[in-house]
């Protein structure tokens, strides 16, 4: 189809089996495919879709500049890293060739308050070259627009709180770490949780140097503040560890998470605002023990106070039918770092993507 949006995608694991099927389902086109794992360099991407073979070849990331180029891409998926400087080459390469790119990065999500350095180097050169840069996914839905929707049917709000749990082996290995999934409570309390016993002070010198480590919600706490029109006075982040009084194998970590280590983490993000609407958003990501499921709930207090629960999401799902569902409104947006918060209700895409970009 002539205009079909055509898709470059940017590491081919667990999440790209979703975001690329979608992709294809929605009338778009995967033009080019890249991954750093060499046992995956040279396949089709046939056999991460589990389909029949596309005549697209994953390359090695070195190509990727390269590939956005000579494949006339439209916009690049990228299903890598957590923190915004584990994928600030691949955006910034997206951003120097003029490519739009979406992200599953969580930081990305509102990446202005977590990492100022590098946001502004993407945000500048975005801007130049007139292409838009996001970060998207599970949280767009799930603690985002959900959240706004809620608030947006209430006379008066006092509180906003949330909690969100999830199987960090459904992520793959680098999420799993960040939560600080095998380590000894030591381990943990020294390499996570030393982290957040500064000052305000002290973590906003470290965020516009872009040495911060944000939980998720950090982030999403910033983006409905942004959606909500609020104005935030104080942030704070509380790792701590989660333990389990049994060994939990961990297929991900490829090991065995003794009874007392640190299977995860609950990260709790405070926030006051000018308006007097505190925020409290928490994620819980560990490894599931046999009788742990996903949940996602949020309650607004205040008149009315109203609370959804989700039990057992799809998270991984979720996230990527959100990431191909926000593509044409990527795309549509204006040129920079662009939060999904100043780009409209996200919506289901009953028609094929690139009818929903105009004229």
């Amino acid at each position: 189809m002539e205009n079909e949006i055509r898709v470059l995608q940017v590491g081919c694991g667990k999440m790209s089996k979703y975001t690329m099927r979608y992709v294809y389902e929605h009338g778009g086109k995967i033009v080019g495919a890249v991954d750093i794992d060499e046992s995956l360099i040279g396949k089709d991407i046939a056999s991460v879709i589990d389909c029949e073979k596309k005549g697209i070849v994953i390359e090695p990331l070195k190509k990727l500049e390269d590939l956005l180029i000579t494949s006339k891409a439209d916009i690049a998926i990228v299903t890598t890293m957590s923190l915004l400087n584990d994928v600030k080459d691949v955006l910034m390469t997206c951003a120097k060739v003029g490519v739009n790119a979406i992200t599953t990065c969580e930081e990305a999500f509102f990446a202005s308050n977590s990492n100022t350095k590098d946001f502004n180097d993407i945000d500048a050169l975005a801007k130049t070259t007139g292409c838009t840069i996001c970060g998207s996914g599970y949280q767009d839905f799930a603690w985002g627009n959900l959240v706004a929707t809620l608030a947006g049917c209430s006379h008066k709000i006092t509180k906003i709180k949330g909690s969100s749990s999830y199987n960090v082996e459904d992520y793959g290995i680098a999420l799993a770490k960040a939560h600080g999934a095998g380590l000894s409570l030591e381990q943990f309390d020294k390499e996570v949780a030393s982290y957040d016993r500064i000052s305000q002070q002290e973590r906003e010198a470290m965020i516009n140097k872009g040495t911060f480590a944000p939980s998720y919600m950090w982030n999403v706490v910033g983006w409905l503040a942004d959606k909500l029109n609020l104005e935030i006075t104080s942030m704070d982040q509380k790792c701590v560890p989660i333990t389990h009084e049994k060994d939990i194998e961990s297929k991900t970590l490829n090991m065995t998470i003794k009874a007392g280590e640190a299977t995860g983490m609950s990260a709790i993000v405070t926030a006051n605002t000018k308006e007097g609407i505190t925020i409290e958003a928490q994620c819980i990501g560990k490894v599931y023990a046999p009788e742990d499921i996903d949940t996602n709930v949020w309650t607004v207090e205040g008149e009315p106070s109203t609370t959804v629960t989700i039990n057992n999401p799809d998270t991984v799902a979720l996230t990527c039918a959100n990431i191909v569902n926000r593509i044409p409104d990527v795309i549509k947006a204006a040129p920079g770092f662009i939060a999904t918060s100043q780009m409209g209700e996200l919506t289901y895409k009953t028609k094929d993507l690139h009818e929903y970009l105009g004229k």
